[in-house]
């Protein structure tokens, strides 16, 4: 008995320690100017944010599924759903028939769902898929990731009502500009900060730049993080990008989920280049209109090609419990490592 005991506490601490091993893994699948990033955590655990496209061929589903399956995973246990726009739900339902998914977390009903036939058919196809598995979440909220904290800080509209992160007072509130209230899905973006160790990561989907300023002024709301995946695709058009939010959050890294042709228009790339210590940027794609100047090094794109002929290439960072993470560009595999600060 003493010895099955023994062998028992042996296997035990094993497997504690093989936990212990393990990075928190996140994804950026290449959803051609879609969204698509994926979390696996140490124990296993998947949170998929946002689907991508739909069609042609269920291109970003397809893409997603492939990640997940590389992943090990069997299941998607929770999809954050950050708005109801084509580039972000459109790939749910194909993807749900590909792989099971358990928990849907969202801000809500759509706004947009009377907009046209497009955007009725979203949210009829998003609401079929998620029925009996939704959960609605407010600023505040915390989402039940295992091994990792994940806070909301914006969704429908509103953001968190007090600083969390050691957030305070922001110098760039003085003179900051601020822009009319978008009145679509994107400024309804379910946003979060996910937590672990020393490693912060903050994903605000498509937020816009009054909900951004609503984040940072007149105080900063999220505190500093350690990654940031740039709003917005890469600050599409100027509707996302305050300066006062990106530069009081001071990232090390930034990685933007643009499309060639999509995201990183006009001050974008300056926005992101002029955060105070930022160590580094990552793109999904190199942007097409952009000179060598406003894009990052080669070796941190993921993609060059028109979507015609995109390989569909993905950006991951492993993290470790103690802060160190890693960036590989599968492209070329190419990687870096940071420590958190």
């Amino acid at each position: 008995m003493a010895t099955l005991r023994y062998l028992f506490l042996c296997l035990a601490a094993a497997a504690v320690l093989a936990a212990q091993s393990r990075t928190l893994d996140i994804y950026w699948i290449d959803a051609e100017g879609g969204a698509a990033t994926l979390i696996v955590t140490p124990s296993g655990q998947s949170m998929l944010v946002d689907t991508g496209n739909p069609g042609p061929n269920d291109r970003d589903p397809k893409r997603i599924f492939s990640v997940a399956q590389m992943a090990g995973l069997k299941r998607i246990d929770m999809l954050v759903m950050t708005h109801y726009h084509v580039d972000h739900v459109g790939g749910a339902p194909a993807l749900a028939k590909m792989i099971p998914i358990d928990k849907f977390y969202d801000h809500g009903d759509s706004i947009e769902a009377g907009n046209s036939p497009q955007t009725a058919k979203l949210w009829e196809d998003y609401k079929g898929i998620s029925e009996g598995k939704r959960v609605i979440v407010k600023p505040g909220d915390q989402i039940p990731l295992k091994d990792a904290a994940v806070t909301v800080v914006s969704a429908n509209g509103e953001v968190i009502a007090k600083p969390i992160n050691g957030g305070g007072p922001n110098d760039f509130c003085k003179d900051a500009q601020n822009k009319d209230t978008d009145k679509t899905e994107n400024g309804r973006s379910t946003g979060f900060l996910l937590t672990y160790g020393k490693f912060k990561f903050l994903d605000v989907g498509d937020l816009t730049w009054d909900r951004e300023m609503m984040l940072a002024c007149p105080v900063n709301k999220v505190g500093t993080v350690t990654l940031f995946q740039a709003t917005h695709h890469g600050f599409v058009n100027g509707f996302s990008g305050a300066p006062a939010l990106v530069w009081a959050i001071r990232p090390q890294v930034v990685v933007v989920n643009d499309g060639p042709r999509k995201g990183l228009e006009g001050n974008a790339y300056e926005t992101i280049a002029k955060i105070a210590g930022i160590e580094d940027i990552w793109q999904s794609h190199r942007a097409l209109k952009n000179d060598a100047e406003h894009n990052t090094v080669e070796a941190q794109i993921a993609n060059f090609e028109e979507t015609a002929d995109c390989q569909g290439h993905w950006i991951k960072a492993s993290v470790s419990k103690d802060g160190k993470f890693t960036i590989t560009n599968s492209r070329n595999n190419f990687s870096k490592t940071y420590s958190s600060r």
